[in-house]
């Protein structure tokens, strides 16, 4: 009887890093999918960045996140790699300082004027027409009927009932449909 041995041949080098190349890129390949399926949120808005760049020293776009570890220490992570720690109390302190000097961008001062005009469409159970975002600026009804013009600028809030009129100025978009002549919905 015959017998057959088998002897293991040693894989070369170059084949294992072939193997371990395409590995690689399998389990990045998967990885990009998974994002597609599933995009992942990213927690921090541009402004959380730009205050984040601010406190410390960075350009906006290269943080990627921050954690808070055991309620202590904040941790920042960088988009290259890389992280950086600081005391969470510190940390506070800075952002409260930071958000009160950082001018805000023309889209998160529309955003803004946006949610302030929605809020006191609602108090007076109006709705309002496409807004012009370059200047901010609108035309308001009530039930079909058309009830006035609105719009802000840096300094205030503005009316007019008509095409041409007088403007009615107020510091608050409630303020100025009020003297618009319309009255709040009372709720039954």
């Amino acid at each position: 009887m015959t017998y057959e041995t088998l002897t293991q041949q040693a894989i070369p080098s170059s084949s294992r890093d072939e193997q371990a190349l395409a590995q690689a890129e399998i389990y990045s390949h998967i990885e990009s999918q998974a994002e597609a399926v599933a995009p992942t949120q990213d927690p921090l808005t541009s402004r959380d960045r730009r205050i984040i760049g601010e406190i410390i020293e960075v350009q906006p776009e290269s943080v990627r996140t921050i954690w808070i570890e055991g309620g202590i220490t904040v941790w920042v992570q960088f988009v290259e790699g890389g992280r950086l720690p600081f005391d969470r109390d510190w940390f506070a302190t800075r952002v409260a300082e930071v958000k009160a000097t950082l001018p805000k961008t023309p889209r998160e001062q529309n955003e803004r004027l946006s949610n302030e005009l929605e809020k006191a469409c609602t108090v007076f159970g109006l709705y309002h027409g496409e807004i012009d975002w370059l200047s901010f600026s609108t035309k308001l009804y009530q039930d079909g009927r058309f009830v006035g013009f609105v719009w802000c600028n840096q300094e205030a809030w503005y009316a007019r009932p008509r095409q041409y009129g007088l403007n009615r100025v107020a510091p608050s978009a409630e303020q100025v449909i009020a003297l618009l002549g319309v009255r709040a919905v009372i709720a039954a």
